[in-house]
């Protein structure tokens, strides 16, 4: 009888994807190399894979079996064991806080994770949403830019070749707030009265602004409704807006008012009896909400921002002042001058 000696090469492993998993195992993997054909062992360190399967000469397919650390994978057959290339056994990741925990439903903005064994971290959901893009700062510290989304809360996960972890409702979606009024919708140049803004989603305000400018200070009464001091301001036209951590509201029109003036008040005296109409000139006279003759107030019209026609009162004899109350402010007083009827 005659026998055939067979010279079988050593098998020569190349690459093994992926090159990590959880430490309790189940990771299928791929082996590339040489000379694979005839495995009949694959091994994680000095643990057996849970099973392996022969695809090719040149390819394996394996699960890893649980274990700790970096091992060197090996596959043996007839030939001998092969080389050993590197798997890791990834610590599982912990997620603990989320900075901000709050933003728009936009998203777009940035927020800070932090946890532990986040080496190697291939995804960052908000919800079931990945992140619009993430990066591993540190083992305990991810950045991520938060995906759009509804309204409401999101658990976060961060997942890892050791495995996922998430914070369940660690990050709240707030709606953009949306103006619809204030009032009243305009006063003086140098500010210091007191407004009311409406709208919705206004509880989480952290800043009124008129213009680009603060209000002096805000009170959040409810969802919607925010009491303001208005700060000092040029005349004319701003926006005013409200800003959450949803965003920065629509603006609403305030209207910065000069004081108003009075030049001449014609005729300047008349009857203590009353009856007759004066004409006041100025500026800044159509938003007049008061004139006053002495203490009284008067019935009068607007003409238009530089006249109006008031109704003079009955009074004493002597001397009074004439004053215009409007948003903006009140007059410099104006003499009217009541006079007795001649005697006889």
């Amino acid at each position: 009888m005659s026998f055939a000696y067979v010279s079988v090469s050593v098998p020569v492993l190349a690459s093994v994807s992926p090159a990590s998993g959880p430490p309790g195992g189940g990771t299928a993997v791929t082996l590339t190399g040489t000379g694979l054909a005839t495995a009949t062992a694959v091994r994680f360190g000095s643990t057996p894979a849970t099973s392996f399967t022969v695809v090719s000469d040149t390819h394996i397919t394996a699960v890893a079996p649980a274990g700790t650390g970096t091992v060197q994978v090996t596959v043996t057959t007839a030939g001998g064991t092969s080389n050993g290339v590197s798997y890791t056994y990834a610590l599982t990741p912990t997620l603990s806080g989320i900075i901000p925990n709050q933003g728009p439903t936009s998203g777009g903005n940035t927020v800070t994770l932090t946890g532990t064994n986040f080496t190697g971290t291939t995804a960052v959901t908000f919800g079931t949403t990945p992140a619009t893009s993430f990066t591993v700062v540190s083992p305990t510290q991810i950045t991520a830019v938060v995906p759009a989304a509804t309204p409401g809360p999101v658990g976060v996960t961060v997942t890892t070749p050791g495995g996922a972890a998430t914070l369940p409702s660690a990050y709240f979606y707030v709606s953009t707030p949306v103006l619809t009024g204030v009032a009243p919708p305009s006063g003086p140049l140098s500010g210091g009265n007191t407004v009311t803004l409406t709208g919705v989603h206004l509880v989480e305000a952290t800043a009124v602004r008129f213009g680009a400018t603060p209000a002096t200070t805000f009170t959040v009464v409810s969802d919607s409704q925010i009491t303001a001091v208005v700060p000092a301001g040029a005349a004319g036209l701003v926006g005013v807006t409200v800003t959450t951590a949803g965003g920065t509201s629509n603006p609403v029109t305030y209207t910065y008012l000069p004081a108003p003036v009075v030049t001449t008040v014609v005729p300047n005296q008349g009857p203590t009896a009353g009856g007759i109409t004066l004409t006041l000139t100025g500026t800044h006279l159509a938003q007049a909400t008061k004139v006053l003759i002495g203490p009284d107030p008067a019935g009068f019209t607007v003409v238009s921002d530089t006249h109006l026609v008031v109704d003079a009162l009955p009074g004493v004899v002597g001397p009074v002042d004439v004053i215009v109350t409007t948003p903006g402010g009140t007059s410099a007083p104006n003499s009217y001058t009541r006079v007795a009827p001649p005697g006889i």
